[in-house]
């Protein structure tokens, strides 16, 4: 997936490092660095569907990062987390 921009809401940002423990960095990491993504949702708008891309960063964490493509390969980031036991088993086959 090529991707033009990374749009940033800072309700988003605040949840990534709070709750997750997740920087900017490492999210922007994972979505830059050819990660496996798929399509998890429909999105509210036409066109606008929620995506996760999972990838292990330099640091050694795995992550995935879910996120809501727009037009013109903008895409929004809403969460991110570290994998889960299931997530890293799929990433392991699928990667």
């Amino acid at each position: 997936m090529r991707i033009t921009d990374i749009i940033w809401k800072e309700r988003f940002v605040e949840k990534l490092s709070s709750k997750h423990g997740v920087s900017i960095m490492e999210a922007e990491e994972v979505l830059l660095s050819n990660p496996l993504v798929r399509r998890v949702a429909r999105g509210s708008v036409r066109g606008e569907d929620v995506y996760s891309a999972l990838s292990q960063i330099n640091n050694g964490r795995y992550l995935i990062v879910f996120f809501i493509k727009k037009k013109q390969n903008m895409i929004l980031p809403i969460s991110a987390r570290d994998m889960d036991q299931s997530e890293r088993k799929y990433y392991g086959k699928n990667k």
